[in-house]
């Protein structure tokens, strides 16, 4: 039970339509299981409802659903209140949102202006946003943990197309500043970065922009993964969440933990 008596906000916590597990669904499933209670946010209020269901279901009373669109700081602040409304306190904020090819990025030659500032709105100024109201009651509090999802594409070079990757730099550059300012608060900062992941949003929707089989983007994306050849999953996500979430990382902040298989080791070839 390393989250007993917690109380986390999970942006994010409902899914992309498609196969599999997402990172933010997962993330809300574990964390209850360890003893959390947590407020399931996402723009599409069936799909947080759907989470909390699952969780609700071994773990009664364990969430709730909320709806919010990260875009909107109204809605940010709406959200970390209501946590602290039903349960009294914030241990974790989770931000669990992004958005690449399905918010329009292209290539340097191609990017829109619109498109940039819709794909820097929900990964980058969202997070800010959300900090923004989640750090004072934290620092209040003299404890928190500062969770959020990042990628490998934030320090590749390779990464063909250009709002993703820079908003998710952003948001490493931004989780070390929130890092060092509230360390004396007792208030931690972690990102995860997630390599090529069989979730709902990587592959399912790139199979419906691209035109592809699923199984076809899916052997694709395993071939590039060099530990066995295998994607990872939400639960992998979930499972790096927890620990840095947990007492078992207190000594740990400012940190941007790779989750990717071996993606970001130097090749030999």
């Amino acid at each position: 039970m390393r989250m007993k008596d917690k109380v986390a906000v999970i942006i994010g916590a409902g899914q992309s339509p498609g196969e599999g597990m997402g990172n933010g669904r997962a993330t809300a499933i574990v964390f209850a299981r360890e003893g959390a209670k947590v407020l399931c946010v996402d723009n599409r209020f069936e799909s947080a409802e759907e989470t909390a269901a699952i969780i609700n279901k071994d773990h009664s009373g364990a969430a709730a659903a909320f709806k919010a669109d990260v875009t909107k700081e109204a809605e940010m602040k709406a959200a970390i209140d209501e946590a602290v409304k039903r349960w009294g306190r914030l241990d974790t904020l989770h931000y669990n949102v992004g958005v690449s090819l399905g918010g329009g990025d292209k290539p340097p030659l191609e990017i829109s202006e619109e498109a940039f500032d819709k794909v820097n709105a929900i990964n980058l100024r969202g997070f800010i946003m959300a900090c923004k109201h989640a750090l004072p009651i934290m620092r209040e509090q003299r404890s928190g943990s500062i969770l959020s999802i990042s990628s490998v594409a934030a320090l590749s070079a390779s990464y063909a197309t250009v709002a993703y990757k820079t908003t998710k730099a952003g948001m490493i550059a931004y989780t070390e500043q929130i890092a060092r300012h509230n360390a004396e608060y007792g208030v931690r900062a972690n990102i995860i970065l997630p390599g090529l992941m069989d979730t709902p949003m990587a592959v399912d929707t790139r199979a419906r922009v691209w035109g592809q089989p699923r199984a076809e983007v899916v052997a694709s994306r395993n071939a590039r993964v060099p530990l066995r050849k295998t994607m990872g999953t939400g639960w992998d996500v979930a499972n790096a969440a927890l620990f840095l979430a947990s007492d078992e990382a207190s000594f740990i902040t400012g940190v941007a933990l790779p989750v990717d298989g071996g993606a970001l080791l130097r090749s030999s070839d």
